[in-house]
């Protein structure tokens, strides 16, 4: 017997229209590049605009890309920093029944042309800081019909045009078209670190789904009155869904755009009285460096405002949890990959445990537990599920209504597989744990775990501890080869400034806490490690770089640059 509920399908036009009737006053802040000082750095200015404004903006760029002949399920590419335009952008590309897929703005050019030419976008919104990539993107990519520059334009091209003439220039859409909940809405690619880049599709309903999980309190606890302010990119994983979610929400949604660094967001959250926000472990290392420095000085910030800053992308060491605890900030964990679009995780301390005791500290730097409607498994090699101890490691395996099933054109079929239950299953990647409680803690990626002498030692565990030591500001542990024990751990470390560690002080901060052959046989002192374009430490370039490290067949950087 089926039930008696309407079907009303879960599309995206649903969240545009909340915010231009429901949020129509609700302001949406971005700093914009307003000119440059005399060392030629970009100013930021600070831009408001309504959520009202913003949808019938929106409305309009839905209607002139159907006028330029696009069909259902085009592609229209985004190469744009975080701002109202980009948002603009969110909402009116897929209610138009088009694609929007964000392409990384850190890549190189080369690497943009192909995924632009992989995912056959017919139109691309480019940022006016981008536009001397335009006429190498209009060489290598056939495809590419039409070219709309975000912000003034610095200089009149060929066959390009000005993004906010062009969205002014048409009519809002007076109807939305006819759109299936399943058709997808959103494009993302992954980093490519095993191979090129594959392409993920979202759903109207998975993105809706998505955006009704991400809210609650246990997960990123996003309201009307919160003001958002996410950090992570918006080429990134839709920033977590976070513009989504807080349109669907009403929550005031604040950009820094371009503008990232520490001080520049310190008093910007201060300032714009931020509740919640959203970045990688970098980002948020420069900001404690800052707000470090200003309670030294005796001028600290108040960011009292802030309830909850979000970190995802890598691991957080246990360490800076605890310093940002020092200013009053609760910084939360959250786990998602690109296939997972993304949340999967979120870190929350259950009844009873005080968020500030070891125990607490201990949970609130693992992953956390699944959100609701995303179930995790772990299997052993051989593909047995594994027990849920809090021990025993094994590849993490996540399903759920927001988590894809397959690539775009079919690639990585490897990546999903079906289980002893009949269901289909997406193989993470990680290395992973799960415990009674349902936390789950990373171990690594596949491809980073260090198997000496036949064991497991996980190179994120040993990092989040090294993290911890007063002398160290950034570390990253790699294999390295060992004739005896196949692989054992590097520890290559960037020192805090005047300041210097040695392999027997790591040894002996770590002994307490580590088997003694888990403990790094050597360290290596850098100036900087290796950061990719979506803020993780790039170690297969380490791995690349200190191979042969501590033999005669290993070369320093500097005589590799000399030679």
């Amino acid at each position: 017997m089926k039930g008696n509920m309407m079907h009303v399908p879960m599309t995206i036009p649903f969240i545009l229209e909340r915010v231009r009737t429901i949020y129509r006053e609700r302001e949406v802040i971005s700093l914009v590049i307003g000119g440059r000082n005399e060392a030629g750095q970009p100013v930021p200015k600070r831009h408001t605009i309504k959520y009202g404004e913003l949808a019938d903006r929106a409305l309009r760029l839905g209607a002139g890309l159907l006028s330029l002949g696009l069909q259902p399920g085009d592609r229209v590419a985004t190469l744009a920093v975080n701002s109202f335009r980009h948002l603009e952008a969110y909402l009116g590309v897929p209610s138009a029944g088009l694609v929007l897929h964000t392409v990384n703005i850190r890549l190189h050019p080369e690497q943009v042309a192909w995924i632009l030419n992989h995912a056959e976008d017919r139109v691309l919104l480019i940022e006016n800081a981008f536009a001397a990539m335009i006429p190498a993107l209009k060489a290598a990519c056939p495809k590419l019909e039409k070219i709309l520059v975000l912000g003034p334009l610095p200089q009149a091209i060929p066959g390009v045009e000005d993004y906010d003439t062009f969205v002014m220039s048409h009519e809002p859409m007076s109807r939305y078209p006819e759109l299936d909940e399943n058709d997808a809405a959103g494009m993302c690619y992954t980093s490519g670190t095993t191979g090129n880049p594959k392409g993920v599709m979202y759903t109207h309903r998975s993105t809706i789904l998505h955006s009704l999980a991400s809210a609650p309190k246990d997960a990123l606890n996003v309201g009307e009155s919160d003001t958002v302010l996410p950090i992570v990119p918006m080429f990134h994983v839709n920033a977590w869904g976070l513009p989504y979610t807080c349109a669907m929400f009403g929550a005031r949604q604040a950009f820094t755009g371009a503008f990232t660094d520490g001080p520049t967001l310190a008093q910007f959250m201060q300032d714009e009285g931020v509740t919640i926000t959203a970045g990688v472990p970098t980002i948020w290392m420069g900001l404690l460096g800052e707000l470090n420095r200003a309670r030294d000085a005796g001028t600290p910030y108040d960011l009292s405002l802030i309830e909850r800053m979000i970190v995802g992308g890598s691991a957080a060491p246990e360490s800076l949890i605890r310093a940002f605890d020092s200013h009053g900030l609760n910084m939360v964990q959250a786990w998602g990959m690109t296939e997972t679009h993304p949340l999967g995780t979120a870190s929350s301390v259950p009844p009873g445990v005080d968020p500030r005791s070891d125990e607490g500290y201990t949970l609130r730097a693992k992953q956390g537990r699944a959100v609701p409607l995303v179930e995790l498994e772990i299997l052993s090699d051989d593909g047995q599920r594994l027990p849920h101890d809090g021990k025993t490691m094994g590849r993490l395996m996540a399903r759920g209504p927001w988590i894809a099933d397959s690539y775009f054109k079919g690639e990585g079929e490897n990546s999903f597989m079906t289980l002893d239950d009949g269901q289909l299953w997406f193989d993470t990647g990680d290395i992973s744990t799960l415990d009674e409680r349902g936390y789950m803690h990373i171990q690594d990626r596949s491809k980073d775990l260090i198997k000496s002498g036949g064991e497991w030692i996980s190179s994120v565990d040993l990092e989040n501890a090294i993290m911890g030591h007063p002398a160290v500001a950034q570390c990253a542990v790699i294999a390295m080869d060992d004739p005896k024990w196949d692989e054992r751990p590097l520890a290559v470390i960037v020192p805090r400034p005047g300041q210097a560690v040695t392999h027997a002080e790591i040894t002996e901060f770590l002994a307490p806490r580590f088997a003694k052959w888990w403990l790094p046989d050597a360290v290596a002192l850098t100036d900087s490690l290796p950061i990719g374009a979506t803020g993780k430490f790039l170690k297969r370039e380490l791995r690349e770089e200190y191979r042969g490290y501590g033999t005669n067949a290993w070369v320093p950087r500097a005589a590799k640059t000399d030679a």
